[in-house]
């Protein structure tokens, strides 16, 4: 891990509240690789999500969505679906900007918001580059009730994102509920501290690459890509 990265654990020295459930085994670095091919555009994924975390799709927002793209001119058009969630970077954004302290970087390295921290001024929002934070709003809340009445996990308003499921995911299989649910295998998470975990595997052998490199905010999510698209790491 990067000196700079050091900085930034050292000022979040915080209990994960959540030891008895998933992404408790430690690993300094989660990854996730979604392998674009193989995402059937079936949108499970989202709806585990949905479920699992609670997040405002009345209002269409969602901790991870699946972008449906038509590339080409016909008659040489190709469909693709392209799944997005937080890229949990190693030098956030979202994190700089944050006045109070809310958006932490907790054990793995996995970004997360302290709801009870967050004002709400939505200064991480606009910093993030990949659109990937919302605004959990008091009428949300409300609106969570109605569905999940006591086991509503929304308390106050608060900025919103993905988390890989930490503090949600089952436990003993630190896996989030996307990856569980996607049917064709999309999807894949582990610890990119193991060179024998598939995520390490597709990452080191360059088969698995960031979006917009450029930005230079070292994502720990990675895309592998059909190489006829010719898409490479600048989508």
């Amino acid at each position: 891990m990067s000196s700079n990265n050091s900085n930034i654990l050292d000022k979040n020295q915080i209990v994960n509240p959540y030891t008895q459930f998933g992404n408790s085994k430690q690993c300094e670095k989660w990854g996730f690789v979604v392998r674009v091919d193989q995402c059937l555009g079936c949108d499970a994924c989202v709806a585990a999500c949905t479920l699992e975390n609670q997040t405002p799709f009345w209002e269409d927002l969602f901790r991870t969505h699946v972008e449906d793209l038509e590339l080409g001119e016909y008659p040489n058009v190709q469909r693709m679906f392209v799944p997005r969630l937080c890229m949990q970077c190693e030098n956030p954004p979202c994190y700089y900007v944050c006045p109070t302290g809310a958006t932490q970087i907790v054990q793995g390295g996995i970004v997360v918001v302290d709801e009870y921290k967050c004002m709400g001024c939505l200064y991480c929002v606009e910093a993030c580059p990949y659109g990937a934070r919302y605004f959990y709003t008091y009428e949300d809340i409300q609106k969570a009730k109605e569905y999940y009445g006591d086991n509503t996990i929304h308390v106050v308003p608060h900025v919103d994102k993905c988390t890989f499921c930490y503090g949600t995911a089952p436990d003993g299989t630190n896996t989030p509920a996307c990856v569980r649910t996607c049917p064709g295998g999309a999807r894949v998470f582990g610890c990119l501290d193991d060179p024998n975990s598939e995520v390490s595997v597709l990452v080191n052998t360059g088969q698995a690459v960031v979006l917009n490199p450029e930005l230079n905010v070292q994502p720990k999510v990675f895309y592998v890509f059909n190489r006829q698209l010719g898409r490479g790491g600048n989508s």
